[in-house]
């Protein structure tokens, strides 16, 4: 933040993390000021770093925007020597470490949270594994292994049809930002109500699955109310109707009626009023019993209209919409480009996502590009 000192400046952060979701905990405390240090294998180093193409130098493009903002060390663990200096560095200068590795793996090595904190009790640790605590705590883990056993699968797509996975990897990212709501919440004990001295740390530990069951919040409560086992509904949902997209002649619209005023907005604007009418879908528990006849009107009318023609009658009349857009068209929309959250870092040319939050009207941004394997190790 121009001119500003970040929430977090003074905060070093060590990262232990592959993949996702312990690196966008690490991309999110970046942005925010703090100084974080990717810790890596010198053999091969993060996964993601080969997870193309496309690639943008010699590492993939998802790896850049994954983890640009930090510092990057190279540190063989197995080598006695190595793993002493980076505890010493640690104990001597971290305020988190943040790791996704494989269950075990720190602690045999007596780098995880427990040990560390016995030579630093204000150290605060945060774990993010598979499954959590439990029967499955061992059982490896990815994001869409996640999707599907925490049943976010069984309601996404439409019905009749192969399972389809949320195209973005939520369990891992949702997983990174819980790990930060933690870590900032432990920061806030440790430095709001800690008398001087006293020992504020901790671990915070979250998972993949444990997000998954957040996400399934809505589903699971309907279940637990009702018994009824949610189906998908494609890009609508079980609770709401019409809230979902229709077919244009030229395109896509999601339309999201979603209470009765609105539905009569949209009734009267695409001039079915006998529907707005019916008393039957006066409610929407009633639009929910009948979904299926009055989606099937709503399409038909929704099919006879241009794309941009439609949108412009729904804007008019207050009814909420907007367009499924594809990646290149989010990217060149004036929107985003007016929110300014696409952004290269400093001597880089790669436009890459920022924080979706401000601070005073100040977007927080770590300008660094992301770390070659082992740039920092000097």
């Amino acid at each position: 933040m121009p001119g500003e000192t970040p929430p977090l400046d003074g905060i070093t952060v060590f990262e232990f993390g592959h993949s996702v979701a312990a690196p966008f905990a690490g991309l999110i405390l970046a942005d925010l000021g703090a100084r974080v240090i990717k810790v890596e294998n010198p053999t091969g180093g993060d996964y993601a770093r080969g997870w193309g193409p496309p690639f943008w130098g010699e590492d993939a493009a998802c790896f850049h925007g994954l983890n640009r903002g930090k510092e990057g060390i190279a540190v063989d663990l197995a080598d006695e020597g190595q793993r002493a200096a980076l505890r010493q560095r640690i104990i001597a200068e971290g305020d988190i470490v943040i790791q996704n590795m494989r269950a075990g793996v720190l602690a045999k090595y007596g780098l995880d949270g427990d040990s560390l904190q016995k030579d630093k009790p204000a150290l605060i640790s945060c774990d993010i594994g598979a499954f959590g605590n439990g029967p499955l705590g061992n059982k490896p883990g990815y994001d869409p292994l996640v999707q599907a056993f925490a049943g976010v699968m069984s309601v996404t797509g439409e019905g009749g049809r192969p399972p389809v996975r949320v195209g973005v990897s939520m369990m891992d990212m949702g997983s990174g930002m819980w790990a930060v709501i933690g870590i900032l919440a432990k920061l806030a004990a440790r430095d709001g109500k800690a008398a001087p001295g006293d020992s504020a740390g901790g671990t915070v530990s979250t998972s993949l699955y444990e997000t998954g069951i957040a996400w399934m919040n809505v589903h699971l409560a309907g279940y637990a109310a009702s018994g009824e086992v949610r189906r998908p509904h494609g890009s609508g949902i079980a609770e709401i109707v019409p809230y979902e997209a229709f077919a244009t002649k030229n395109g896509w619209l999601m339309i999201a009626a979603g209470n009765d005023g609105l539905f009569g907005k949209l009734c009267r604007a695409i001039g079915r009023d006998d529907l707005a009418a019916e008393p039957g879908y006066a409610t929407n528990s009633g639009r929910v019993a009948g979904r299926d006849r009055l989606i099937a009107e709503l399409s038909r009318t929704a099919a006879g209209f241009e794309l941009d023609e439609l949108m412009a009658i729904l804007d008019a009349a207050g009814v909420p919409n907007a367009p499924i857009q594809t990646v290149d068209a989010v990217m060149e929309h004036p929107h985003t480009k007016a929110l300014g959250i696409m952004a290269p870092t400093d001597g880089d040319t790669l436009p890459l996502p920022g924080l979706p939050l401000s601070f005073d009207g100040t977007r927080p941004r770590a300008r660094r590009r992301a770390p070659t394997l082992g740039e920092h190790n000097s």
